[in-house]
């Protein structure tokens, strides 16, 4: 009975936005400041570490994620509608943040996991970005170097491009970046950069100078860490090894042991 309502409740609902009855397009655009309280602040950010250029509307990849979590409730609603009580809407709408938190704990599990190897993408295109640097300004050295960017960079390093050519000359576009990709030591290298833009021909040696240094020593740690994360995966891949190898051995002189108490 239970199946059959379920059934009939999907079927009656996907007829109806299928027909256009419930326009999903509208109730987002309705409900848009609510859902915008929903996105987690770093998602796009783990959105694009994770799938780089293919995501090519967060808007809409979000949608996605806030749509299964609304069928969730509704077949949850549907399951219990023969005996509803409060208790029971509450449980539906816990599954449906459930459903709708999953990806998102996907994409976190992925950036913890490609920690090092995410982080190291900003020093070593800094890196390349510092040979642009010494022959333009920084903003024309910034849109040159898009086409070769990481692509998890390409749609931030657009946005900071066009602010600066609309006018801003203030700090806030490289902030802004800073806190679109919040890997580490983004924020300081972001003022540095900043800082380069606004110096003189004459000074420009000597911030050069400096910005260089910093990104090779962010470059040295990003190897360090890379090296450090290695040792530690063969570290542990050594550790279960031997407890494997020992809880065996432990497992054949009990057997051996229980053999020569039995004989």
């Amino acid at each position: 009975m239970y199946l059959e309502i379920i059934i009939i409740g999907v079927i009656v609902f996907f007829i109806l936005i299928y027909n256009g009855i419930i326009s999903t397009s509208r109730f987002f655009g309705e409900n848009k400041g609510v859902f915008e309280l929903l996105q987690e602040k770093d998602y796009e950010f783990l959105l694009r570490a994770k799938y780089g250029d293919r995501v090519y509307d967060v808007s809409q990849v979000f949608r996605k994620r806030v749509f299964k979590g609304l069928i969730a409730i509704v077949l949850a609603i549907f399951f219990f509608i023969s005996n509803l009580k409060p208790l029971y809407v509450i449980l539906a709408i816990v599954l449906g943040y459930v459903i709708f938190k999953i990806e998102y704990i996907d994409l976190k599990s992925f950036y913890k996991k490609h920690l090092n190897t995410i982080d190291s993408l900003l020093p070593y295109y800094l890196k390349s970005l510092e040979v642009l640097v010494q022959h333009y300004t920084v903003p024309v050295a910034l849109a040159r170097s898009i086409e070769d960017a990481p692509e998890v960079f390409k749609p931030g390093l657009k946005e900071l491009v066009a602010k600066i050519d609309a006018g801003d000359s203030t700090v806030d576009p490289y902030m802004d970046f800073a806190n679109r990709y919040p890997v580490r030591d983004s924020m300081r290298m972001m003022r540095l950069l900043y800082r380069l833009s606004l110096g003189d021909q004459e000074k420009k040696h000597e911030q050069m100078l400096s910005f260089s240094k910093t990104v090779s020593s962010l470059q040295l740690k990003a190897r360090e860490q890379k090296y450090k994360a290695r040792l530690d995966h063969m570290e542990k891949q050594t550790m279960l090894m031997l407890m494997c190898t020992g809880g065996a051995a432990l497992i054949i002189m009990l057997i051996a042991s229980f053999s020569m108490i039995g004989g």
